[in-house]
């Protein structure tokens, strides 16, 4: 056992005072000795038992890569690849103490394959220790650390230059490492900076001062880590609370469950559902212990309300004056975390809160290059790679700028394929041009609009190739509708594009903007308790999907005009194929762009085998088995 340990300095193992809890984490390059220095701050805490010292002693002569001394990383690399490697791979959290303070340090990996762990640890501290080795200097993994770190609202930054015994504890060395790194991280938005030299091997200033560096004369590490000011304040932060259960025990009770993200709130104020607007009083605060009077960030807690108001999970309450954004188009930074590469227009699942949402990449506005932060022109992002993004929901969101609002603020992509998380993201703004704006309370809801039609209001997406029968079948379907005595409306492609979508060309962009378009004025139909008969080529499964997803559940139901392209041409009554194989119409479906038949349509209407009647016919016997419709189906 070396001599740093037998006169080691004894922080204390009895519980923290006053002082606040700090979080902060140990990142840099590979082989830095981020785990070194957190088992050093384990032990000389006391926070490892004897039996504890006497394994690591044993496991060091296994495992260690420091000869005969104690290896202090195998306190915390505790997977048996990264004994073996050396190296850290997953993220190790742990829990130490002094006098002055508790502690919880996250232990993240230096390899690049495994940046999206050090993301991980970073996206919940308060301090980051980047450490860099004496004998190497700033590398590009310390350069991309560092710029995750302040793009996760890190502030606070420790500049650990490790090794410094390797280095014969040359001050030149350090202070050419010290300005290196500040060159560098100028316009990172730190509010502190503190360099300190260090052993973490023999414990040179990691909790007093060194008598081996006599030029440095700062704070040992400990000492800094006890006395910073963290400036996290949630409670005076707008009040979000991210419901996560609809809590409904029995008939008599029906609550809201959830962690308070920021803020405060008392029983008996008013809160507002940030998505639908609508405003009504909170007259309990239930926890397990009892009724509260009053809760603040962090508080896991039931909301009781004043009216039967629709909530569901997901939903953000808020307080009524300061609301967040509601927007389905945001701006963010993007951590990519997948080895398959982000291609704008592929669709993932969003969560962010509680809410799972489908999102769309719709473009890259510009990739961030981690040695230089300059900005560059990408059309896809590769692993571990950050761009700012645009982001588009298949339904409107509550957010917060990620500066603002850590919990509201920040999200992840999943892989709707593999489920693997893809990507890390922090907002930075809504794209709605009209930031003040907030979605109003109306006075009649869906259902009563729907009461006094004696229907069930309803979404039927006919789609298929240019020449398929779409308009044709939905039209006659209309036709009987209307004579039983139902109201409804019918959207066509052509029609639109004369009105609502003239400006739209048939760029690919512009094609999926035109289905956006139509299903937000087909939701409005719906809302107003009306059967809406869509005829769409839409080409595409997500562009049906995006549909799909803004309506409730039942209110879609995807009929696909099932005619094969030879037929079409046949019938080309627009001459537009002939024009289309000549090549004066680009990008035509069928001919020269894709079309994707639906994988599981609720209804498909084989337009060879039955004539436009009959298929009619069969829609409507769909909507009265599903009980949407009903009545005499005669032809008016």
């Amino acid at each position: 056992m070396d001599a740093a340990l037998a006169t080691k300095t004894v922080l204390s193992a009895a519980p923290a005072g006053d002082g606040n809890l700090l979080r902060f984490i140990t990142c840099g390059s590979v082989d830095d000795g981020k785990s070194t220095l957190i088992g050093r701050l384990l032990y000389e805490s006391k926070t490892i038992f004897e039996d504890q010292l006497t394994t690591l002693t044993k496991d060091s002569k296994k495992h260690g890569t420091t000869g005969e001394d104690v290896d202090f990383a195998l306190l915390v690399d505790g997977l048996e690849a990264e004994r073996e490697q050396g190296i850290t791979i997953d993220v190790a959290y742990r829990f130490f103490a002094t006098p002055k303070r508790s502690f919880i340090v996250a232990d993240t990996p230096g390899h690049e394959q495994y940046t999206r762990n050090m993301a991980t640890g970073a996206s919940s501290a308060d301090l980051a220790i980047l450490l860099v080795d004496a004998r190497k200097g700033v590398l590009v993994q310390t350069k991309r650390h560092a710029f995750i770190c302040s793009l996760l609202g890190v502030k606070n930054v420790v500049l650990a230059i490790n090794k410094i015994d390797l280095a014969e504890y040359d001050e030149k060395v350090f202070q050419r490492i010290v300005a290196d790194f500040s060159a560098f991280a100028t316009n990172l938005g730190f509010t502190s900076i503190l360099p300190i030299p260090l052993s973490a091997r023999f414990g040179d200033n990691v909790t007093t001062l060194s008598d081996r560096t006599p030029w440095y004369r700062g704070k040992s590490l400990i000492e800094h880590l006890e006395s910073v000011e963290i400036g996290r304040d949630l409670a005076s932060a707008p009040f979000r609370f991210p419901v996560q259960w609809v809590n409904r025990p029995n008939l008599d009770f029906r609550g809201f469950s959830g962690t308070i993200a920021s803020g405060r709130v008392r029983a008996g104020q008013d809160i507002t559902v940030a998505a639908s607007g609508r405003t009504t009083r909170l007259t309990r605060i239930v926890t397990a212990d009892g009724d509260l009077d009053e809760a603040g960030a962090g508080d896991a807690v039931t909301f009781v309300l004043a009216e039967e108001v629709d909530i569901a999970r997901g939903d953000v309450l808020t307080e009524p004056k300061s609301r967040p954004e509601v927007a389905d188009g945001l701006s963010a930074h993007v951590i990519w975390m997948s080895e398959t590469r982000l291609q704008p227009g592929r669709s993932y699942l969003m969560r962010i809160g509680t809410r799972w949402v489908p999102a769309t990449v719709s473009a890259i506005s510009h990739a961030i290059d981690v040695n230089t932060l300059e900005e560059r022109q990408a059309d896809h992002l590769a692993l571990n790679e950050i761009a700012v993004c645009e982001i588009q929901t298949a339904t409107p969101i509550a957010f917060d700028s990620y500066a603002d609002n850590r919990g509201t603020g920040a999200f992840i992509l999943v892989d709707r394929t593999t489920n693997e998380t893809a990507a890390a993201g922090m907002v930075i703004r809504s794209l709605r041009r009209a930031t003040n704006v907030h979605r109003e309370d109306l006075a009649l809801d869906k259902a009563a609009r729907a009461g006094i039609k004696y229907q069930k209001p309803v979404v039927l997406w006919f789609t298929g190739l240019s020449g398929s029968g779409k308009s044709t079948i939905a039209r006659l379907v209309e036709k009987k509708l209307h004579a039983a005595g139902h109201h409804t409306y019918m959207l066509d492609g052509d029609n639109l594009r004369h009105g609502l979508n003239s400006d739209l060309g048939f760029s690919e962009a512009e094609r999926t903007e035109n289905i956006r378009r139509a299903g937000e004025v087909a939701k409005l139909f719906v809302d107003a308790g009306v059967i809406v008969l869509c005829s769409f080529i839409s080409p595409l499964r997500t562009e049906r999907a995006f549909v799909r997803s803004i309506l409730d559940e039942d209110e879609f139901v995807e009929i696909f005009v099932d005619t094969p392209l030879e037929e079409c041409e046949k019938r080309d009554v627009k001459g537009l194929y002939k024009r289309a194989r000549a090549g004066d119409i680009p990008q035509f479906t069928g001919i020269s762009s894709p079309y994707e038949a639906p994988a599981a349509p609720e209804l498909t209407l084989p337009t060879l085998q039955e004539d436009a009647e009959e298929l009619a016919d069969r829609v409507l016997e769909h909507l009265r088995d599903r009980a949407i419709a009903g009545g005499n189906w005669a032809s008016p």
